[in-house]
């Protein structure tokens, strides 16, 4: 990043910070890309279930009940970080849950279903609940004009650092197979990798990172909550994007909870290759995320979302109709590209259309809808695989219409408007 690059930033915030902002995302993208996205998810519907008939549908109930909880708690845990200036502390007590859960995940040995199951739900409640706290610093970071290269930044590293997590697992997993061990042996030790990188990786966060909120004398969460949708008309546009984001990011979290089982089931990728191709992947989208900041600022944000939506349905066609590993190759780094891009565009745009004031609190809200996203979208396509005896590429055929829904609401979004509203808030 260049000097004149950190002019976008607010006034009193220095390069340094935004740095230590951006090492959370690359921290806690290890838990994402190696548990819920390359490692653990295959692994539990291959060795813990032993490749039982309700193995991905069992999988993608466990992250939907997660979410859903982090859907009930986020907004109200939001709500009180910003009455009590409270974000940095919620985000330590939620790293070190996650930490630990995800530490507990190397427990799930072959048949041992319901530790896997209870671990991958707390692990991925303290997740959620994190990723809202974190992405509530981003307004008071950025400028408003410069929300979506910020966002990038922090989006970008995030895949930088799912990517250095992998390489170091790849490389264990790459020893232990060198010595005959079986994957109940070495995916166990991948999660306490994981969960030490995310706790050592999220250390400058919580240096450097300023609390810069005021504790305000208001109403309880749930008051402060009801208020909200109270005056939800006031926030049109930020509503209408809620409900496109929660659309567009239900066919994102698939993508994300089912690579790995897709690519091994559908494409009968090795454990190796399918690992191989996530760290490309990474790369892929850190680039997207880095890039798509910047044109993002530059056509505007609805163009911008609509752009990688595009994408996103040619990635879905693609995936349906590949026949070999070279294509499935082809769709898979699209689909970094896109990921990367449209998840630091949704950040932006929450940002740019919440009220200054109650940043955690609408964050929450931001929250509510990955969260339901999290929850029907994955649980779509296990239904599906179960429903149509294993048909994974049906699955991924029906994640694609959420992709088409989200660009259809789009449209009705006027991002100038909804800020003006944002800033009219007290």
């Amino acid at each position: 990043m260049s000097s004149s690059a950190f002019r976008t930033l607010a006034p009193d915030v220095k390069a340094s910070e935004v740095w230590a902002w951006s090492m959370y995302d690359f921290a806690n993208s290890a838990y994402t890309t190696v548990v819920i996205t390359a490692v653990f998810g295959a692994y539990f519907v291959g060795v813990v279930t032993e490749s039982k008939p309700w193995a991905t549908f069992a999988w993608t109930a466990a992250l939907s009940v997660s979410n859903a909880l982090v859907l009930l708690a986020g907004p109200v845990l939001g709500a009180w970080a910003d009455a009590h200036a409270a974000k940095k502390r919620l985000l330590v007590f939620t790293t070190v849950g996650c930490v630990l859960a995800t530490a507990g995940l190397a427990l799930a040995s072959p048949g041992a279903v319901a530790i896997a199951l209870a671990f991958v739900i707390v692990s991925n409640v303290f997740f959620g609940l994190g990723e809202n706290l974190i992405a509530a610093f981003l307004p008071e970071l950025a400028d408003s004009r410069a929300m979506g290269r910020v966002s990038g930044w922090g989006w970008s590293f995030g895949y930088l650092g799912g990517l250095t997590a992998l390489g170091i697992c790849l490389i264990y997993i790459t020893q232990s197979q060198g010595r005959g061990e079986p994957a109940s042996h070495f995916v166990p030790a991948t999660m306490l990798i994981t969960a030490a990188f995310f706790a050592l990786a999220s250390i400058p966060t919580f240096a450097m990172l300023k609390e810069r909120a005021l504790p305000q004398a208001v109403e309880n969460p749930w008051q402060r909550l009801a208020r909200t949708w109270r005056e939800a008309s006031r926030y049109a546009d930020l509503r209408r994007f809620l409900l496109c984001l929660l659309f567009y990011q239900a066919g994102i979290m698939t993508v994300i909870a089912l690579a790995a089982i897709y690519a091994e089931q559908a494409m009968k990728f090795t454990t190796q290759q399918t690992i191989f191709l996530i760290l490309v992947v990474n790369i892929t989208a850190a680039v997207g995320a880095f890039g798509f900041g910047y044109l993002q600022d530059a056509i505007g944000h609805v163009r911008a979302v609509a752009v990688t939506l595009l994408g996103w349905i040619v990635m879905i066609l693609t995936a349906y109709f590949s026949e070999s590993k070279e294509t499935f190759w082809v769709a898979a780094n699209l689909a970094g590209l896109c990921m990367g891009s449209s998840q630091a565009a949704g950040r932006a745009i929450v940002g740019y259309l919440a009220p200054p004031a109650r940043l955690a609190e609408f964050f929450g809200l931001w929250g509510i809808a990955m969260k339901t996203a999290a929850i029907f979208g994955p649980l779509t396509y296990g239904t599906v695989t179960w429903v149509f005896a294993g048909n994974h590429r049906l699955g991924i055929f029906a994640t694609g219409i959420y992709f088409v829904i989200g660009l259809a609401l789009l449209w009705r979004i006027d991002i100038e408007r909804g800020r003006a509203a944002a800033l009219a808030t007290a």
